[in-house]
This record gives structure tokens, sequence and C-alpha cells, in this order.
């Protein structure tokens, strides 16, 4: 099947090629003015042909494309892809040489052709990477690896950007001819508990744990940050995959988590879904960690900074993580606090926009509760 992945561009493809190449403007905007490296480099494992055959472009011609128009990274970036496929990969090259201004890049984009597999990982492990943004999109889950992403990230300023294949990998985690293939996402003891744990469970909480387990892993021991977006089937009813972004630094998860919010297709009280549905009919039940409306995150905050005083930027900053709210969130339950008046406000009179009080990341919040 995968040969017919790229006959043409489905909506879930768009929104996942827009994700990713949101993030990598992103990123490349902090990098360029926070590295002292001479190089940044975007490293795409899975590339694919580059266009699908009714001509829309993928990832890598998105990503490209935004180089060539940088003053900065046409001079700073360093590209490689990879697939495994020679028929991509000979695609991919003419698709770049045939792109405006690719002449223009000081550093030309290399295509390879290999497999990716526990040796790829060990490379990466043994040399000292320029900041990376590294992205992994395999058919399937063949290559991915809980040890191929903690090499891509392992230096500084480097990020992790992979699909993963939910649909695949619930099926595969308990069918015993693919338990090589389970250990390397999950590693031997945690796939062996895992194995065991989801016998039995609701499809709903075998998900839940499943992502919770993955994040775990790629957490490693809380120092590394861990975002899903999710995907549905075409026809809406259970999820296909994930899209995750695995970070050292909390600045890269909150630039994530606002491109994913701006990308979500539902929302609830203003909080996003962080999923993609690409169906009319959406009565479906999300993850937990992604059904909690204003007014619970209103109660939250008054419970966890009471009688404290902080700005509305502390108050996002030291709450956000793990949670599906960004920072237009927190300002409209601080406002509905205010109304209540369960906070005061330091400034009190403020700007009104379009009949709304303004909430300033600067404003000084005391929780009266």
């Amino acid at each position: 099947m995968a040969e017919h992945f790229f006959e043409e561009m489905l909506e879930q493809s768009e929104v996942k090629s827009k994700i990713v190449a949101d993030y990598f403007g992103a990123w490349t905007t902090v990098m360029a003015s926070k590295s002292r490296s001479d190089k940044l480099a975007y490293i795409d494992l899975f590339s694919g042909p580059g266009r699908y055959s009714n001509g829309t472009k993928s990832t890598p011609i998105k990503v490209i494309e935004q180089i060539i128009a940088h003053p900065v990274l046409k001079n700073k970036m360093v590209i490689l892809f990879n697939d495994a496929d020679p028929g991509y990969a000979n695609n991919l090259r003419s698709e770049i040489q045939r792109l405006e201004g690719i002449d223009r890049l000081h550093h030309k984009p290399q295509v390879y052709s290999s497999v990716i597999g526990d040796e790829i990982a060990e490379v990466l492990e043994t040399k000292n990477l320029v900041p990376s943004l590294g992205f992994i999109d395999p058919w399937g889950y063949k290559g991915l690896s809980s040890r191929l992403i903690a090499a891509m990230i392992k230096d500084w300023g480097s990020d992790c950007i992979f699909f993963f294949n939910y649909n695949r990998i619930n099926m595969g985690l308990t069918n015993p001819r693919v338990v090589e293939h389970m250990n390397s996402i999950f590693g031997i003891e945690r796939a062996n508990l895992l194995r065991l744990r989801v016998k039995g469970m609701t499809p709903e909480t075998r998900e839940e744990t499943i992502l919770n387990e993955l994040s775990e892993t790629l957490s490693e021991n809380r120092k590394n940050y861990v975002l899903p977006f999710r995907f549905l089937r075409p026809r809406g009813e259970r999820t296909s995959h994930y899209l995750i972004l695995v970070s050292k630094h909390i600045l890269g998860y909150t630039i994530m988590k606002n491109i994913m919010y701006k990308h979500s297709s539902e929302y609830d009280d203003g909080v996003a879904s962080f999923s993609y549905i690409p169906v009319v009919n959406k009565q479906l039940s999300f993850l937990s960690m992604y059904n909690r409306p204003l007014d619970s995150l209103g109660e939250e905050l008054c419970k966890c900074f009471s009688r404290k005083t902080l700005t509305v930027q502390q108050i996002h900053d030291n709450h956000h993580v793990n949670t599906p709210f960004v920072s237009a969130n927190y300002k409209e339950a601080l406002r509905r606090l205010e109304e209540e008046g369960r906070i005061t406000c330091n400034p009190s009179n403020r700007r009104i926009i379009k009949g709304i009080k303004s909430m300033g990341d600067s404003v000084e919040i005391t929780f009266t509760d």
C-alpha cells in the first residue's frame, strides 16, 4: 500500500505537512537568532518523492522553499533527505533541481536511499550534531524507534517530529510476529508490561494507555517534552495516527502547542481538541487530557495559585505543560474569574478590545480565594 500513498494528498496529509512546515519556520527563527553554530540542519529520514502524483507539494519541497526564501537560512541550512525507495529518492532529487532559486543555497540538499534501522541511530549517537530538526514519517512503523528519536534530539537545539501510526501499532502490540518492532518503540520492559495491561481494555482506555506509555518512554523521566496531535480515519470513527513532537526545551513545546491549536478542527469552549477530524460527524470522545473547558481551568487556577500574586505570563508558564491550554485560553479563564470577583488585576483599568477587557501578559493577578 505504500506505493499508493503519494498518489493523492489527503486532507490529513495536508494538515500534517502544514504543522511540520509551520514548526520548521518557527524553529529556524529561534535557532537563527540563538544558535552560535554557523549551520542548522533539517533531517527527513522517510522523505518520499517530493510531490504527490497530482502535483501537490509534500513536506520536503515546502521546507526547501522556506529556506530558499529566507536571507539567513539559505546560507546556514544543511538539508538531508532519505527514502528507502530508490525511485522516490531519485524523484525527489529531480524535484529539488527544478525549484526556482535552488542554486542560491550555500549547502545543496543531499538525498540518500537507505533502509532506516539501528545503524542510523548508532551513527547519530556518536556524532555531535548542529541544531537539527528531525522528521520521521515512516509508512507503518518499521524504522521508528525510541532510540532513534533520542539520538536525533540529544544535542542542543535539536527537536524531532514523528509520525506514530496508532492503528497499526495498536494491532502490532500483541502480534508475536512484530515483537522486535514494538520493543524498539516502547523499550523491552515497558512493551512487555503494556502487552499485559491492554488486554480487555476498552478502545478508548487502551488508546490513552498506549499514548501515555509512549510519552513516558520518550520523556526520559520528564527530561523531554512530548506533545501529540491526533488524526482520525477518513470516516472519523477511530484514531488513525498521531503527529508527535519531542523537544528538550519548553519553548519548542509551547510553540508547537500553539501551532497544533491553530490546526485543530474542533474546539470546546475555546479549548482545542488537538485533533483533526475530516468528517461532519464529530460526536467523539477525546483523550481525557484534551477534554477540559475553561471554567474548569479557572477553578484549577484558583486552587493552584490560591492567595498568590503572579503575572499572566507566569501563570501560563507555570501551569500549561501537559494540558491542552494555550495562552489565549488562560487569558479568557482569568477574564471570567475577574468578572466573578475571584481575582484582582493590576492594573484594573485596561483597554477594551471588541467589548472585552484586555488581559496582557504583564498584568498582575492576585487570587483572592
